[in-house]
Protein backbone atom coordinates (compact mmCIF):
# COMPACT_ATOMS: atom_id res chain seq x y z
CA UNK A 1 0.00 0.00 0.00
CA UNK A 2 1.24 3.24 -1.07
CA UNK A 3 1.09 6.01 1.24
CA UNK A 4 1.28 9.71 0.29
CA UNK A 5 1.86 12.11 2.75
CA UNK A 6 -0.20 15.15 1.07
CA UNK A 7 -3.18 12.70 0.65
CA UNK A 8 -5.61 13.72 3.55
CA UNK A 9 -7.11 10.54 5.63
CA UNK A 10 -10.82 9.96 6.56
CA UNK A 11 -12.25 12.86 8.94
CA UNK A 12 -12.15 12.13 12.19
CA UNK A 13 -15.16 11.36 13.02
CA UNK A 14 -15.11 8.65 10.27
CA UNK A 15 -11.79 6.94 11.40
CA UNK A 16 -11.90 7.80 15.38
CA UNK A 17 -8.77 5.04 15.66
CA UNK A 18 -5.41 5.71 14.73
CA UNK A 19 -4.28 3.26 11.79
CA UNK A 20 -0.55 1.94 13.05
CA UNK A 21 -0.77 -0.93 10.65
CA UNK A 22 -1.15 1.20 7.84
CA UNK A 23 0.95 3.89 9.12
CA UNK A 24 4.55 4.11 6.92
CA UNK A 25 7.45 3.07 8.67
CA UNK A 26 8.32 6.89 8.42
CA UNK A 27 5.71 7.71 10.30
CA UNK A 28 6.07 5.67 13.21
CA UNK A 29 9.60 6.42 13.01
CA UNK A 30 8.83 10.50 13.47
CA UNK A 31 6.07 10.11 15.86
CA UNK A 32 8.71 7.78 18.37
CA UNK A 33 11.63 10.77 17.53
CA UNK A 34 9.16 13.39 18.53
CA UNK A 35 8.59 11.41 21.70
CA UNK A 36 12.31 10.63 22.51
CA UNK A 37 13.48 14.10 22.08
CA UNK A 38 11.27 15.42 24.20
CA UNK A 39 11.49 12.79 26.87
CA UNK A 40 15.24 13.43 26.78
CA UNK A 41 15.73 16.60 28.43
CA UNK A 42 13.61 15.33 31.86
CA UNK A 43 16.52 13.44 31.88
CA UNK A 44 19.59 14.89 30.69
CA UNK A 45 18.94 18.40 30.26
CA UNK A 46 17.59 19.25 33.61
CA UNK A 47 20.44 17.91 36.12
CA UNK A 48 22.98 19.20 33.38
CA UNK A 49 21.12 22.98 33.33
CA UNK A 50 20.81 22.66 37.23
CA UNK A 51 24.11 22.92 37.76
CA UNK A 52 25.70 23.52 34.76
CA UNK A 53 23.47 26.55 32.81
CA UNK A 54 25.94 28.06 30.76
CA UNK A 55 27.32 24.53 29.20
CA UNK A 56 23.56 23.59 28.23
CA UNK A 57 22.66 26.69 26.66
CA UNK A 58 26.43 26.59 25.12
CA UNK A 59 24.96 23.17 23.41
CA UNK A 60 21.97 25.24 21.43
CA UNK A 61 23.83 25.94 18.90
CA UNK A 62 25.44 22.59 18.29
CA UNK A 63 21.64 21.69 17.95
CA UNK A 64 21.09 24.07 15.36
CA UNK A 65 24.38 23.71 13.52
CA UNK A 66 23.62 19.99 13.25
CA UNK A 67 20.75 19.93 12.41
CA UNK A 68 21.07 22.71 9.74
CA UNK A 69 23.92 20.31 8.57
CA UNK A 70 21.25 17.59 8.16
CA UNK A 71 18.56 19.81 6.40
CA UNK A 72 21.37 20.49 3.71
CA UNK A 73 21.44 16.34 2.84
CA UNK A 74 18.11 15.41 1.51
CA UNK A 75 18.08 11.87 3.44
CA UNK A 76 18.54 13.36 6.32
CA UNK A 77 16.68 16.44 5.70
CA UNK A 78 13.39 15.43 7.59
CA UNK A 79 15.57 14.48 11.02
CA UNK A 80 17.65 17.72 10.78
CA UNK A 81 14.36 19.49 10.46
CA UNK A 82 13.18 17.58 13.51
CA UNK A 83 16.74 18.69 15.26
CA UNK A 84 16.46 22.24 14.58
CA UNK A 85 12.91 22.45 16.01
CA UNK A 86 14.29 20.77 19.20
CA UNK A 87 17.31 23.32 19.32
CA UNK A 88 15.15 25.75 19.94
CA UNK A 89 13.28 24.11 22.56
CA UNK A 90 17.05 23.00 23.88
CA UNK A 91 17.50 27.09 24.31
CA UNK A 92 14.25 27.95 26.07
CA UNK A 93 14.58 25.11 28.61
CA UNK A 94 18.26 26.19 29.12
CA UNK A 95 16.96 30.14 29.77
CA UNK A 96 14.44 28.97 32.29
CA UNK A 97 15.70 26.45 33.99
CA UNK A 98 19.39 27.75 34.15
CA UNK A 99 18.31 31.03 35.47
CA UNK A 100 14.12 31.48 35.82
CA UNK A 101 13.10 28.08 37.01
CA UNK A 102 12.10 29.31 40.61
CA UNK A 103 9.22 31.56 39.26
CA UNK A 104 6.47 29.54 37.00
CA UNK A 105 4.69 32.65 35.89
CA UNK A 106 7.17 32.75 33.36
CA UNK A 107 7.84 29.69 32.40
CA UNK A 108 5.31 29.75 29.10
CA UNK A 109 6.39 32.92 28.29
CA UNK A 110 10.15 31.84 28.07
CA UNK A 111 8.99 28.44 26.42
CA UNK A 112 7.57 30.29 23.71
CA UNK A 113 10.51 32.56 22.47
CA UNK A 114 10.58 30.50 19.59
CA UNK A 115 7.37 30.55 18.77
CA UNK A 116 7.80 33.95 16.24
CA UNK A 117 10.41 31.66 14.43
CA UNK A 118 8.63 28.49 14.21
CA UNK A 119 5.28 30.96 12.47
CA UNK A 120 7.57 32.57 10.52
CA UNK A 121 9.41 29.23 8.81
CA UNK A 122 6.19 28.23 8.29
CA UNK A 123 4.53 31.09 6.71
CA UNK A 124 7.52 30.87 4.39
CA UNK A 125 7.08 27.54 3.72
CA UNK A 126 10.59 25.96 5.45
CA UNK A 127 11.04 23.96 8.28
CA UNK A 128 7.98 22.46 8.83
CA UNK A 129 8.65 19.31 10.84
CA UNK A 130 10.68 21.12 13.34
CA UNK A 131 8.06 24.00 13.78
CA UNK A 132 5.09 21.51 13.87
CA UNK A 133 7.61 19.41 16.52
CA UNK A 134 8.03 22.68 18.57
CA UNK A 135 4.49 23.93 18.37
CA UNK A 136 3.14 20.31 19.78
CA UNK A 137 5.81 20.63 22.79
CA UNK A 138 4.49 24.27 23.50
CA UNK A 139 0.66 23.02 23.87
CA UNK A 140 1.68 20.36 25.88
CA UNK A 141 3.74 22.91 28.01
CA UNK A 142 0.71 24.93 28.18
CA UNK A 143 -1.60 22.26 29.09
CA UNK A 144 0.57 21.64 32.24
CA UNK A 145 1.38 24.88 33.69
CA UNK A 146 -2.44 25.12 33.25
CA UNK A 147 -2.88 22.19 35.55
CA UNK A 148 -0.15 23.45 37.87
CA UNK A 149 -1.65 26.89 38.43
CA UNK A 150 -5.40 25.51 38.26
CA UNK A 151 -4.47 23.74 41.26
CA UNK A 152 -2.68 26.61 42.36
CA UNK A 153 0.71 25.10 42.96
CA UNK A 154 2.93 27.13 41.83
CA UNK A 155 3.96 28.14 45.74
CA UNK A 156 4.99 24.60 45.45
CA UNK A 157 6.78 24.86 42.33
CA UNK A 158 9.10 28.33 43.85
CA UNK A 159 9.36 26.03 46.91
CA UNK A 160 10.67 22.85 45.09
CA UNK A 161 13.21 24.85 43.59
CA UNK A 162 14.63 27.10 46.13
CA UNK A 163 14.90 24.36 49.02
CA UNK A 164 18.24 21.74 49.35
CA UNK A 165 17.43 18.35 47.27
CA UNK A 166 17.70 16.75 50.68
CA UNK A 167 14.14 18.23 51.10
CA UNK A 168 12.93 18.13 47.92
CA UNK A 169 10.63 14.59 48.56
CA UNK A 170 8.95 16.09 51.27
CA UNK A 171 8.05 18.94 48.79
CA UNK A 172 7.03 16.62 46.42
CA UNK A 173 4.76 13.95 49.17
CA UNK A 174 2.67 17.46 50.06
CA UNK A 175 2.13 18.64 46.30
CA UNK A 176 1.46 14.74 45.52
CA UNK A 177 -1.34 14.73 48.82
CA UNK A 178 -3.21 18.16 47.86
CA UNK A 179 -3.56 16.26 44.07
CA UNK A 180 -5.62 13.63 46.18
CA UNK A 181 -9.35 14.88 45.47
CA UNK A 182 -11.74 14.38 42.90
CA UNK A 183 -11.48 18.20 41.82
CA UNK A 184 -7.94 17.26 41.32
CA UNK A 185 -9.02 13.93 39.44
CA UNK A 186 -11.57 15.53 37.38
CA UNK A 187 -9.51 18.70 36.18
CA UNK A 188 -6.98 15.68 34.90
CA UNK A 189 -8.98 14.23 33.54
CA UNK A 190 -10.25 16.49 31.53
CA UNK A 191 -6.90 17.61 30.42
CA UNK A 192 -5.31 14.62 29.90
CA UNK A 193 -8.57 13.94 27.20
CA UNK A 194 -7.55 17.40 25.14
CA UNK A 195 -4.09 15.91 24.96
CA UNK A 196 -5.66 12.75 24.18
CA UNK A 197 -8.04 14.23 21.15
CA UNK A 198 -5.26 17.03 19.70
CA UNK A 199 -2.66 13.57 19.33
CA UNK A 200 -5.55 11.54 17.47
CA UNK A 201 -6.37 14.37 15.84
CA UNK A 202 -2.76 15.10 14.36
CA UNK A 203 -2.30 11.80 13.52
CA UNK A 204 -5.77 11.30 11.85
CA UNK A 205 -5.48 14.02 9.88
CA UNK A 206 -2.85 14.02 7.83
CA UNK A 207 0.22 11.61 7.13
CA UNK A 208 2.42 14.02 6.56
CA UNK A 209 5.40 13.69 9.12
CA UNK A 210 4.89 16.97 10.54
CA UNK A 211 1.33 16.11 12.25
CA UNK A 212 3.16 13.21 13.41
CA UNK A 213 6.25 15.41 14.62
CA UNK A 214 3.13 17.23 16.44
CA UNK A 215 1.47 14.32 17.51
CA UNK A 216 4.56 12.83 18.94
CA UNK A 217 5.55 16.38 20.95
CA UNK A 218 2.03 16.65 22.57
CA UNK A 219 1.54 12.72 23.74
CA UNK A 220 4.97 13.19 25.28
CA UNK A 221 3.48 15.32 27.73
CA UNK A 222 1.54 12.81 29.19
CA UNK A 223 4.48 10.89 29.46
CA UNK A 224 6.07 13.46 31.25
CA UNK A 225 3.72 14.66 33.19
CA UNK A 226 2.62 10.78 34.39
CA UNK A 227 6.38 10.50 35.45
CA UNK A 228 6.28 13.28 37.73
CA UNK A 229 3.20 12.36 39.71
CA UNK A 230 4.24 8.63 39.69
CA UNK A 231 8.08 10.25 40.86
CA UNK A 232 5.74 12.69 43.71
CA UNK A 233 3.47 10.01 44.83
CA UNK A 234 6.47 7.58 45.44
CA UNK A 235 8.70 10.48 47.06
Amino acid sequence: MSLSYSKKVSPLWLAPAIDWVSASRLQLQVFAASLALVILPVFVQAPLVRYFPWVSLAMTPLWLGLGAWMMKRPRLHLWGDLVVGFGWIWLTGSLYWGWFRWDPIVHLPIEALGLPIALVCLHRGWGRVGSYFFLGSLLGTAVTDLYINWMHLFPTWRQLMLVNPDVAPMVLRAASASLESDVAACRAVVLVLFLLVATVIALTTSRQPAWWAFGGAVFSTLIVDGLFFLTASLA
